[in-house]
C-alpha cells in the first residue's frame, strides 16, 4: 500500500501571491504616508511662515457702548494690514466688529483699541488678521 503525501497542493493556498499583494500594499502604503506628511507641512509652513501679521488679545474692558481691547500685534516690518475684533453680547448675539489698521513699521505693536458696541459686550474675540 501506498502512504498519502505530507505535502500540501501547490497554488491551492495562494501563499506567493498574497505575499506579493502585501508587499504591493506596503508600498503603496508608504508613498500615501510621504504624501500626506508633505503636504501637513506644506500647509504648515503656508500658515506659519507665510503669514505676515498675527495678533493675540491680551486683555478687554466692557462699557455700555464700547469694548476696550488691548491687543498685541506681531509682524514683518514695514508690513501693512488689519485685524478684525468683534464682541458678543451675554446671549451669543454679535453686538460689535470692527477692522483696526496696523502700519506702523514695528515688528510688535501693543495697542488698545475701542469696538463701538450696539448693547454691552461681554467678550473681545480676534477673528483674524489680513495683509492688504
Amino acid at each position: 500500500m501506498s502512504t498519502p503525501s505530507a505535502r500540501l497542493p501547490e497554488g491551492r493556498y495562494g501563499r506567493s501571491s498574497d505575499q506579493q499583494a502585501d508587499r504591493t500594499l506596503k508600498a503603496v502604503g508608504a508613498v500615501l504616508s510621504v504624501l500626506m506628511l508633505a503636504l501637513i507641512g506644506w500647509f504648515g509652513y503656508h500658515h506659519v511662515v507665510q503669514n505676515e501679521i498675527s495678533a493675540e488679545v491680551i486683555g478687554f474692558d466692557t462699557a455700555e457702548d464700547s469694548v476696550k481691547v488691548h491687543l498685541e500685534v506681531h509682524k514683518d516690518a514695514g508690513t501693512v494690514g488689519y485685524c478684525t475684533v468683534r464682541s458678543q453680547a451675554e446671549d451669543g448675539a454679535e453686538v460689535g466688529r470692527a477692522d483696526f489698521r496696523f502700519d506702523e513699521d514695528a515688528t510688535r505693536v501693543d495697542e488698545v483699541v475701542t469696538l463701538r458696541t450696539t448693547s454691552r459686550g461681554t467678550s473681545a474675540e480676534l477673528v483674524g488678521c489680513h495683509t492688504d
